[in-house]
């Protein structure tokens, strides 16, 4: 079950929001009375609720926004007891002062924002000793590991536990929390009214992640990132699996670049069976492969693992995509042997993505060039592939059959800028954007305008899902179904 939270200064917005939230089938709200700006009026927000209620009332410290005296908080979470509420919210430290009546189950709750205690167990121990029906922690993820230990904590509980490991670190333990056996979990009512850190928007658990559903046979795969919520990957493989009759799901798994060793060494406990890498990981996860394809090694960079036993798998969909994208926008036959000799290119930054396109071109025979921003990171690029650099200044100056960004530029909210001068586009070039959000970039925007032939950030984005999409699960995605999540999401539609 999810819980939805609401916090209004004003009686009459959480009322009607509550009315709306149990209309579009919501089975349990959080009343967050500290948000209320004015005395709390209980007999109306209380006496003809619409449903299930958690009655909160949070301290500053406790990440809330009452403002009263701690007497004055006391009373009104006895009087939320007093009115019949179904749950009410009770910090450990003042559970002793707040007696058990009526039916009201009692939620014996603990949050730390700096971090996740080495004492969860003891913890936990003592918190259920409060005449707890429900244990509930949040704390501050600052590792992959963090997450692991609060999931143990709830599979083991013997009694309900909702732990959450707050921030974008910890938002997997908000989307598995029915499948560790926790009574509920916690989302907001709108992506723009969060209450707390990492807290997802409730039909988007709903809707991508399909909550109710996950269970302990649920296959497990995810996106490694830091940062991670921005990403549309699990919005398209989730759609994905859903549509295949597939019971898996797809997580947003942020990793700080130095937490790397420990996400390897925790994830297989998780039971997570592949995943997809971008920044910063393309690099540095090919060392922990015990295979990788030979484009792998070439690369320098996997963007997939898969997870099979003790083996580590490595793949980079990236370079396979790209190829396929270029090679069709051409008309050359995909996969032929120097495909692209006599072809010449120029590839704009020194990135992840850039060095998988520039080696695929380079293993296909076509003539490269490298302009980065960086000219120390293009000159290693060149080095290690085997290509040209030009100066940053003096990119429209070449002349190319195939032009590629590889760099962030354009990408949304920089939506008004460009990599590349429209004066220097003609007719008879490709131009690849590898940015996706917004698929029409202003290169693209320009590129059509000059009647160049397009290679969009979706095209190469939706095939490099595709092919993780098979590793994953050896079936092959409906692409047209991907696509169109992707556009959705990208371009979404705006009401006048």
């Amino acid at each position: 079950m999810i819980c939805v939270s609401l916090g209004r200064a004003r009686h009459k917005r959480m009322i009607a929001e509550h009315q709306f939230l149990v209309e579009q089938g919501a089975q349990l709200v959080e009343l967050r009375l500290d948000y209320i700006s004015r005395a709390v009026d209980l007999k109306r927000l209380l006496n003809d609720r619409p449903g299930p209620v958690v009655a909160t009332v949070r301290r500053k410290e406790d990440g809330g926004r009452w403002e009263r005296s701690e007497q004055d908080r006391l009373m009104l979470l006895r009087s939320v007891i007093a009115a019949g509420a179904e749950y009410v919210d009770i910090e450990a430290d003042v559970a002793a002062q707040i007696p058990r009546y009526g039916n009201t189950k009692r939620i014996i709750s603990y949050h730390d924002f700096s971090g996740t205690p080495e004492n969860l167990d003891e913890l936990h121990e003592a918190m259920a000793a409060e005449d707890a029906d429900i244990v509930k922690i949040a704390c501050m993820a600052n590792s992959f590991s963090d997450n692991i230990r609060m999931i143990n904590l709830c599979k083991n509980a013997k009694i309900p536990t909702i732990g959450i490991c707050m921030g974008e670190i910890g938002m997997l333990t908000r989307i598995l929390a029915n499948r560790v056996g926790s009574p509920f979990t916690y989302a907001t009512f709108s992506s723009d009214k969060k209450l707390a850190p990492g807290q997802l928007n409730w039909k988007e658990m709903n809707s991508v992640y399909h909550y109710e559903t996950i269970k302990e046979d649920t296959a497990l795969f995810g996106v490694i990132a830091d940062p991670v919520a921005h990403s549309h990957s699990p919005l398209i493989h989730n759609a994905a699996f859903v549509d295949a009759g597939l019971n898996a799901r797809y997580l947003p798994l942020r990793v700080p670049k130095d937490d790397l060793p420990s996400f390897m060494r925790t994830c297989k406990e998780l039971g997570i069976q592949g995943i997809s890498i971008t920044i910063p990981h393309k690099e540095s996860a090919l060392q922990y492969c015990t295979q990788a394809e030979s484009s792998c090694t070439g690369i320098g960079a996997i963007n997939t693992m898969i997870f099979n036993g003790d083996d580590r798998l490595g793949y980079n969909t990236d370079y396979r995509a790209a190829m396929d994208c270029i090679e069709e926008s051409f008309k050359i036959e995909r996969g032929t042997e120097n495909s692209l000799q006599g072809k010449t290119a120029l590839v704009l930054g020194a990135g992840g993505v850039s060095r998988a396109i520039a080696w695929g071109l380079r293993q296909r025979k076509c003539d490269v060039t490298i302009s980065s921003r960086t000219r120390e990171r293009a000159e290693m690029l060149a080095a290690d592939i085997g290509c040209r650099v030009i100066d940053w200044e003096e990119r429209h100056e070449a002349k190319v059959q195939l032009l590629i960004n590889g760099t962030p530029i354009g990408m949304h909210p920089d939506v008004d800028n460009t990599p590349f001068n429209q004066s220097a586009l003609n007719q008879f070039m490709v131009v690849f954007d590898t940015v996706y959000n917004p698929e029409n970039t202003l290169l693209i925007k320009q590129a059509t305008q000059k009647q160049s032939r397009v290679i969009t950030g979706v095209d190469m984005f939706v095939r490099q899902a595709a092919y993780q999409f098979k590793l994953f699960t050896g079936q092959e995605a409906s692409i047209e179904l991907m696509r169109k999540k992707i556009k959705e999401a990208t371009n979404p539609v705006r009401l006048n």
